[in-house]
């Protein structure tokens, strides 16, 4: 049987956001002892969740859940405001792993609310960061997934208006939105492409140009991570399979008939052990050649939170 090529996208897997919100997690654990309280998934991969919890982490929905006194962090996705002041009304030590991007969109969109403009959000409905996003506004959103729902918009004055946008979309997912939007309303206010999260728009552009080199995409990463899925899209799109898989175990060998080359990449959320682990076993079925495709280096890292400051001192 022949050799197969594996080309991997660089960049993959964690962003700054994710790498940030999983070492505040484990610096608690670390300062504080087990248990400690995560509202929501840290990040969005299963592997990542399971390993924490495996740790002492123990991952609630609502705050309510959470013991009087226990240490608590609030997820990457970020929080509405309601959720913050029930943990503060409880005065719950609260450590907020929220993306620091994430933050910044929260910023934006109160700043043009107190301007009186009514918020557009470009995301997924039920996407937590979506959620958390619409609790900062107080006077709520206006939720518009594609260009079909612009049409359909009610307002209360087309000239008093700006847009904020979910992170994990990027400047390629949101143009269109963004196009119908400023024609349909001129006066629009909104971000600048440059404030699109840096990390999701990277790993798209890696994926496009990979896809032109190969026959067969694997993406790692888990169902419910937005970013991941795009990427899995995006390759489809070049009319080339594409699957995303956890990790090595759903690694299906009637995939790779015929295929003489495989590119692999991962989400912002899924650990680079598990992309090595899908090559290992690809290795295993057929002799492999590995690669990495030229890209982009990135070397963002963000700030703990003041709670953590003592171990960050200690490094």
């Amino acid at each position: 049987m022949e050799k197969i090529k594996i080309i991997l996208a660089r960049p993959r897997g964690f962003c700054a956001g994710v790498d940030r919100a999983i070492e505040i997690v484990e610096q608690a654990l670390a300062l504080y002892g087990a248990p400690v309280y995560v509202r929501h998934e840290i990040v969005h991969n299963r592997w990542v969740v399971e390993d924490l919890r495996a740790k002492g982490v123990v991952f609630v929905q609502e705050v309510s859940e959470i013991p009087d006194g226990a240490i608590t962090v609030f997820s990457a996705h970020g929080i509405s405001e309601k959720v913050e002041n029930s943990a503060k009304f409880r005065d719950l030590p609260i450590i907020d792993a929220t993306c620091p991007l994430v933050t910044k969109v929260h910023k934006e969109a109160q700043k043009y609310e107190a301007e009186g403009r009514e918020i557009i959000l470009i995301g997924h409905a039920g996407h937590p960061e979506v959620e958390g996003t619409s609790g900062r506004v107080k006077g709520g959103v206006l939720l518009v997934q594609n260009v079909a729902d612009v049409a359909g918009l009610q307002v209360k004055d087309p000239e008093m208006l700006a847009y904020v946008t979910q992170t994990t979309l990027s400047v390629d997912d949101t143009k269109d939105i963004i196009a119908a939007l400023k024609n349909r309303f001129p006066n629009l206010k909104g971000a600048e492409l440059r404030d699109i999260c840096y990390a999701t728009q990277n790993r798209q552009n890696a994926v496009r140009d990979l896809a032109k080199q190969v026959d067969l995409m694997l993406v790692v990463g888990s169902a419910n991570s937005s970013n991941s899925n795009r990427l899995r899209d995006l390759a489809a799109e070049f009319s080339i399979p594409a699957y995303l898989i956890d990790d090595e175990k759903n690694l299906n060998p009637d995939w790779f008939f015929g295929v003489e080359k495989i590119g692999i990449t991962a989400g912002a959320s899924a650990p680079e052990h598990l992309v090595q682990g899908v090559v290992t076993a690809i290795g295993k079925l057929r002799e492999t050649e590995v690669e990495e495709l030229d890209g982009i280096n990135e070397n963002t890292r963000f700030k703990l939170p003041a709670e953590l400051a003592p171990k960050e001192i200690e490094k």
